[in-house]
This record gives structure tokens, sequence and C-alpha cells, in this order.
């Protein structure tokens, strides 16, 4: 099994930024993804809380 590159947590920091109004393409080029993932982990991630994400 493929080994994650980015932790739960780093995503949502990733996330948050979003959220925060940096954009899109600033962040990807800061983190070294693709557009794409952003957008997968949007709509993967967008039902957690706050909460919820604290274990």
């Amino acid at each position: 099994m493929k080994k994650t590159r980015f932790t739960e947590a780093q995503i949502m920091g990733v996330l948050r930024q979003v959220e925060g109004g940096v954009p899109a393409a600033e962040l990807c080029r800061e983190h070294g993804m693709s557009s794409a993932t952003l957008y997968k982990w949007r709509a993967k991630y967008a039902a957690w809380t706050p909460v919820s994400s604290v274990r």
C-alpha cells in the first residue's frame, strides 16, 4: 500500500489556508502538489469539523 505524502493534520492546515483566502495555485506550488489533489481533499474533508479532526 502506498504511503501518503501528507498527514491529515497537514491536509487540514492546507484546507484552512484555502478557506482563509490564499489562492489555490499558490498553495499547490508551495506544497508541491497538483490542483486536482487540492480539490479532492476539499471534497473528502469538507464534512470534517475541527472537533472531529482532533484525536
